[in-house]
């Protein structure tokens, strides 16, 4: 049973290590705001970390471009 429990513990780990890694690769990125995985990702998170992917594309993408899915206000055409 113990066996057991570290393989799932050892499992949900590597889970949240790489949909971390694949949402903070998105965040980060200098190319586009648009990868539709990384905005699923962001879309998915709790709220503070939303957020802060939200305010990390806003700081690199702001006037350049509309804000992907999730991060804009309400008319869609500006950032949160």
């Amino acid at each position: 049973m113990k066996r057991l429990v570290s393989i799932l513990f050892g499992g949900l780990v590597a889970v949240v290590a790489v949909v971390g890694y694949q949402w903070y690769g998105y965040v980060a990125n200098t190319d586009t705001p648009f990868d539709e995985v990384g905005i699923d990702l962001n879309n998915m998170m709790p709220g503070p970390v939303h957020d802060y992917g939200c305010r990390r594309l806003k700081e690199t993408f702001g006037a350049k471009t509309l804000p992907p899915y999730g991060c804009a206000d309400g008319t869609g055409r500006g950032w949160k």
